[in-house]
């Protein structure tokens, strides 16, 4: 857990930063730190999904995900409750989704991706921390640069990556046997595009509701699954 401690603190820190140079930022310079971010999220998105073998299998994932997600409203459930947890940082109207907005985007963002898996169960399992403290120096120059583009929304990431991060590492004895590098690649890849909807997003050329795509993350082993059974 002592990685995971490490990650989450990187964040926080970052997050600091972040503000004490959002205070003196005006706002046509926090537009165009938006807009940077966005176009370098974009090529994140790109330079994973550009990787996959199995294009058929990726667009079957994201399809049936975002059925489900767009059936079931994760985006409004999710945007809906993080925007009554983070209202009472709220100064002014709207200020609550834009909180909303940044939490979500930035849990994203860190926490979507083959580093993150592979990561916790080589800290788990080997304790060995080394891309889990690679992954730190990033989080913490993303929390940075995020958190001075769209504010204190940004601090809830650290949570979510305490959380999400840490239930990996101490159950990696039970879900290693479960997780292939077929599978570690195909959820990379699948993360891959959501980071590209949300790069996007932030460029204002889409409002895709990125939420409800998330469901693909699930869909992936099912899918796996059946192909390996009927050996598609």
């Amino acid at each position: 857990m002592f990685a995971v401690l490490v990650n989450t603190i990187a964040i926080v820190l970052g997050a600091s930063i972040g503000m004490l140079l959002r205070r003196g930022i005006p706002q046509s310079l926090t537009d165009a730190v938006m807009q940077a971010l966005g176009l370098c999220t974009v090529l994140i998105g790109i330079q994973g999904a550009v990787v996959e073998q199995n294009i058929l299998q990726l667009i079957v994932a994201i399809v049936v995900g975002v059925v489900i997600g767009e059936a079931q409203d994760w985006d409004g459930h999710v945007n809906r409750f993080t925007e009554r947890l983070m209202s009472r940082y709220a100064k002014g109207e709207g200020e609550g989704a834009r909180i909303a907005k940044a939490f979500v985007t930035s849990c994203l963002i860190m926490n979507v991706g083959a580093m993150v898996i592979v990561g916790s169960l080589n800290a788990g399992l080997d304790h060995d921390f080394s891309i889990l403290y690679t992954k730190s120096l990033l989080d913490f120059c993303s929390g940075i640069m995020l958190t001075a583009a769209m504010g204190v929304g940004v601090f809830g990431s650290a949570v979510f990556t305490l959380i999400f991060q840490g239930t990996i590492v101490l159950l990696a004895e039970w879900i290693a046997p479960l997780v292939s590098p077929e599978l570690i690649a195909e959820l990379g890849t699948t993360g891959s595009i959501l980071i590209l909807a949300i790069g996007l997003n932030m460029l204002n050329i889409t409002q895709f509701k990125v939420i409800n795509y998330l469901p693909a993350l699930i869909v992936v082993p099912f899918l796996l699954w059946v192909t390996h059974l009927f050996g598609f």
